[in-house]
């Protein structure tokens, strides 16, 4: 037959092939002035024809093929080309996938809402604009889509580093990464999705449709590429217009996030561990007492008899109903951990029940998965069947009797100690429902076990009560996973470097469909200086999700520990995000009924602005948008803040703080604020309400309001109101009205506020009733331009007199080690060092730029890069403090390098050099001497018996693919993998100045190369998700004139 394109179906000719394939009559596609009758699109069938036919691939007949133990996908179709579409969903969303068979053989979604969806062709208007090709290597799908020079990339879900993520690349593999740097390619949560701005403005999403281990590759100018296992749909969104458009049309798929009940949006406190009910109300009490705004107390692991789920230590939480009742009555909520891990032993009531239903992960071998967590050993849930997910559900359903307002769902990537590679083994299997992609080992559920267990967890609550919302934090989650939880943004770092990457952390979040995030504020490792903790409530109060957490043995963490200042400007934060909770409780319902952000980037607010694109210390709540200072030396009101073009009207609180971040409204916007409360329940519907107000250029504003009764589902039956407020000046009126509502919730009879910005934060006020329209004579301007003036010198009084938080970096007793000072960066040609020598002079991050990788990251205090003095693990040198004897940068025109000594007693130094060499920009070296400058001439000039044992821990991104490669003195060849254990290589058998760490995933080797004559031993140690490659000197004492020395280098080469 002869198929003819139709006026809504043209594509370019380049898209259509020049010839059809043997068995095919020749077709011809480039008949503008022709048309076809609709009927030919009404079917399915027809529709995915023609898809197929404008990608220059063709399928006869429908594809075979089941769903195999090992995932296996073998077809016969080509190694390359280009992708077969069809439109599905909406118009201007597209299916790709590299053949027909391919698409009828590719397993469930398990991202979208309605798996169905993704699998059901619809009749659109539009074609692709962008074709991915793929390529198939080695097993592996590889998709590449090329877009216009100049478009910038977001998304890829919870990610660390930069807002941008054009240059990036990052791996979807749910990982435990506590104390994750800046390079970190996989943390917690797995979101294979990208949003690109393209060079006008406009936005289209990709999604590559796979729960499998996927590497997302931004590295190469306007190109998305991924790489994953097995066969996979991509999912393209749009060009739309803006990239609001592509994220609704994105939850069109995976759905939008939960309806939050009201009360998760205040401040919620945490520690690992309020370790007694006692304790608990303490805590309590003690923000009523000092009227610090507090909504949740949490409690961590230690409520448990002895780490079991679903159990209560009978000591220190005795009546854990009688401490929530107590909680509720000064208006606080109570959110109580669960893990996965299990505990594995007969007589505990959830191992046996787990053990009749038969509902644990098991081993290849069909025997229960046991694996060490924090109870010891222990069995998993697979929540991949339907009834473990019921087992659980009514588990947490039994467990909310005890008065749980809410459950944390933690470990659950799932972690698991004393392994390489920190889970279960992925030959583990799992007994999966069909439809979610039925028996499979654990590489084809790893992704997806949080969400899994977040949507188990979330169901039971909902069992426990029709009538209250639940609420939900999981630590691990997939792309969908805010149908049934929040997300923190994990185990971060007390240090500025993590303050900074929390706000775009929580954007790239919410680019991703996740709204509901936020990271533990004052870092969850280490101790914060009250500065630090100051600033990051500051800003951390404004996220979606506002919980400060702080890890077990650091200094007390909350808003009143760190003196009088950083108490204030707590108080002060805090209250702002109480007095803007409407606001933010109005962008979470059109988040959930629309799939919008709640926290957006500043680009959002002209996505063609270029300027805007990398900004990170700013973002908006819808027309709010907040600025602030994520850096110690300035604070917000000092720096230079890109502002989107237009009207933008700076406005406070009356709260004006060095330390807090500045507000700027949109002109043409209005947004609903209430009074101070020290809790979301003290509120009522007949306080006041205020509207902000900032004109636009044509003086008129618009905002909405959202009410309800903050819980339940009562709004699903339309028992709400949603209050759109216009604002208009005419000559010199202003009137301020209610131009539209919806739904049947009655309007609370209330005084209204309306607060009218002028600029320079200054502003009128008019009251009236809600629900009246409101009439507001406005200044004339000599009077505005007084206004302005006088605001502006108020301002500046309010900064001058306000108590700044002092930069203090000790206080005399802290227990701990300081993680909040910045460490050293030397940055040249292909690396980013950065380095503490405060603590050991360690080298905590070592990143290699071409290629995206990190190799190294620590924390500070430990770990690393570290250089010992003896033979005995972490003797004298890797913990004193080093000062730095010589800095040279390379915009002095110098050589990058850094010359730090620690006194290691005895007369005693380390000295080490650590340079980027200009002559080879693809080196890092470091020279390192034990060197007596001091011993005594009663020991005859020389000192006692010294090692130097170099010790870095390497991270590994891929640890079941990484090999330690080297050939010996002798001429043997080494491969040694992680389950080797530790070994040593000395004489002959030492490496013949040179070994690698390489990564077989990555494609990446880590070369170290090593002077012969310095080194006597080398060793390997393997730990989870780590590698040390020892180097060590021999052992002898040192004079002034012999020194022990090693002088090593290390560069990252592409594998052969």
């Amino acid at each position: 037959m002869e198929l003819i394109t139709p006026p809504a179906l043209r594509i370019r000719s380049s898209l259509y092939p020049r010839s059809a394939p043997p068995r095919l009559p020749p077709l011809n596609l480039l008949k503008p002035s022709l048309s076809v009758d609709s009927r030919l699109f009404r079917s399915p069938r027809s529709l995915r024809l023609f898809s197929f036919f404008a990608c220059r691939r063709w399928s006869l007949g429908r594809g075979g093929g089941g769903f195999g133990m090992d995932g296996g996908r073998a077809t016969a179709d080509a190694t390359s080309g280009r992708m077969v579409f069809e439109p599905i969903l909406e118009e201007g969303v597209f299916r790709f996938d590299c053949s027909g068979n391919d698409r009828d053989v590719a397993f469930p979604s398990i991202s979208f809402a309605d798996p169905k969806a993704r699998e059901t062709p619809i009749m659109v208007h539009k074609v692709p604009e962008y074709i991915p090709m793929f390529e198939r290597v080695y097993g592996q799908q590889m998709v590449k889509i090329q877009l216009p020079p100049g478009s910038s990339f977001y998304g890829t879900g919870e990610v660390s580093g930069q807002l941008e993520r054009t240059g990036k690349r990052i791996f979807t593999w749910n990982t435990d990464a506590w104390g994750f740097g800046p390079g970190t390619t996989s943390l917690y949560q797995s979101h294979p999705w990208v949003l690109a701005l393209l060079p006008d403005g406009k936005a289209l999403g990709v999604l590559a449709d796979t729960t499998r281990r996927c590497e997302v590759d931004l590295r190469e100018d306007s190109t998305i590429k991924f790489m994953a296992a097995d066969v996979y749909p991509v999912i393209t969104f749009g060009p739309f217009e803006t990239p609001t458009d592509v994220l609704m049309s994105l939850s069109h798929a995976i759905g939008t996030v939960f309806m939050p009940p009201k009360w998760s949006l205040g401040y919620h406190q945490c520690r690992w561990s309020y370790d007694s009910a006692a304790k608990v109300l303490e805590i309590a009490r003690t923000f009523r007492e000092k009227c610090i705004p507090c909504d949740v107390i949490w409690m961590d692991i230690d409520y448990m008899d002895g780490f079991r789920c679903f159990t209560f230590d009978k000591e220190h939480f005795p009546d854990p109903k009688s401490m929530v009742n107590d909680l509720h009555a000064i208006g606080f909520r109570a959110i109580w951990m669960l893990d996965p891990g299990i505990k594995h032993e007969k007589g505990y009531f959830v191992y046996d029940s787990g053990s009749q239903s038969d509902i644990w992960i098991q081993r290849a071998d069909g025997k229960p998965f046991v694996g060490k967590v924090w109870p010891g050993p222990c069995v998993f849930p697979d929540f991949t069947q339907e009834k473990a997910r019921f087992w659980w559900a009514n588990l947490v359903r039994n467990f909310m009797a005890n008065g749980v307002d809410g459950i944390w769902n933690d470990m659950n990537e799932p972690a698991v100690f004393k392994t390489v590679t920190k889970t279960m083994p992925e030959s583990n299997i799992h007994r999966g429902d069909i439809e979610l992609g039925g028996h499979q080992n654990h590489t084809h559920y790893h992704n997806v076990y949080g969400m899994l267990m977040a949507r188990s967890t979330y169901e039971g609550m909902k069992m426990a009560s029709g009538t209250k919302r639940p609420f939900v934090l999981t630590r691990a989650g997939f792309i969908g996973s805010q149908r049934y939880a929040a997300t923190w943004t994990g185990d971060n770092l007390s240090n500025w470097e993590h303050l900074h990457m929390s706000i775009p952390m929580v954007l790239q979040l919410g680019l991703s469909g996740q709204p509901l995030s936020g990271p533990d504020i004052g870092g969850f490792a280490g101790n914060a200086t009250p500065k630090l903790f100051g600033r990051w409530m500051a800003v951390g109060a404004l996220f979606p999700f506002c919980r400060g957490h702080s890890e077990s043995g650091t200094i007390d963490h909350e808003p009143w520990s760190f003196g009088e200042e950083c108490e204030e400007v707590c108080r002060l934060a805090l209250m702002r995000r109480y007095r803007l909770i409407p606001h933010i409780y109005t962008l979470f319902y059109m988040a959930h009924t629309k799939g919008t952000t709640v926290a957006a980037p500043t680009f959002f607010a002209d996505p063609q602005d270029s300027r805007l694109r990398a900004v990170e210390n700013s973002f908006l709540l819808g027309p709010l948008l907040i600025c602030a200072s994520t850096v110690p030396e300035q604070c917000s009101h000092e720096l230079s803040h890109v502002l989107p073009k237009g009207i933008w009207l700076r406005f406070d609180f009356g709260d004006s703080h060095p330390d807090l971040p500045t507000f700027y409204l949109q002109g043409g916007s209005i947004i609903p604020v209430g009074p101070p409360l020290q809790h979301v329940g003290e509120a009522k519907p007949t306080d006041e309400i205020s509207l902000i107000i900032a004109l636009d250029k044509d003086g008129k504003a618009e905002g909405v309001l959202f009410e309800d009764d903050g819980d339940g589902y009562e709004y699903t039956q339309g028992n709400y109101l949603l209050t759109y407020y216009v604002a208009e000046l005419r000559s010199s009126m202003l009137k301020v009205k209610v131009s539209k509502t919806e739904g049947s919730w009655k309007r609370p009879k209330r005084a209204l506020h309306a607060q009218i910005l002028l600029g320079g934060g200054a502003m009128i006020d008019a009251r009236g009733v809600d629900g009246e329209e409101l009439h507001i004579t406005m200044p004339p301007e000599l009077e505005v331009s007084n206004l302005v003036a006088a605001s502006e010198n108020q301002y500046q009084t309010l900064l001058e007199r306000a108590r700044c938080i002092p930069d203090v970096r000790r206080f005399s007793g802290q227990k701990g080690i300081e993680l909040s000072n910045t460490p050293i960066e030397l940055k040249s040609g292909d690396w980013v060092l950065k380095v503490v020598p405060w603590i050991g002079g360690r080298i905590i991050s070592m990143a290699h730029l071409p290629s995206g990788t990190q190799w190294l990251h620590s924390r500070v205090e430990v770990d690393g890069y570290e250089e010992y003095s003896g033979t005995e693990y972490r003797s004298a040198g890797c913990s004193e403090e080093y000062t730095v004897v010589e800095r040279n940068l390379e915009q002095s025109g110098e050589e990058e390098s850094l010359c730090l000594e620690g006194d290691i007693g005895g007369g005693l130094i380390i000295r080490r050099q650590i340079s980027i060499p200009e002559d080879d920009p693809k080196v890092v070296r470091i020279d390192s001497r034990i060197i007596a400058q001091n011993v005594g001439a009663g020991s005859g000039g020389f000192s006692r018996l010294v090692c130097l044992r170099v010790h870095p821990m390497f991270t590994l991104l891929h640890p079941t693919e990484v090999l330690v490669v080297f050939n010996s003195m002798d001429g043997s060849k080494h491969e040694i993998g992680h389950e080797s254990g530790e070994q040593s290589f000395e004489g002959n058998l030492l490496p013949n100045g040179e070994w690698m760490l390489v990564d077989k995933c990555a494609g990446l080797s880590l070369v170290n190369r090593f002077d012969l004559s310095q080194v006597n031993k080398c060793m390997v140690h393997w730990g989870t998700g780590t590698a040390n490659l020892e180097l060590w000197s021999v052992e002898r004492p040192v004079s002034k004139d012999s020194p022990l020395r090693i002088c090593h280098e290390y560069e990252v080469k592409q594998n052969l």
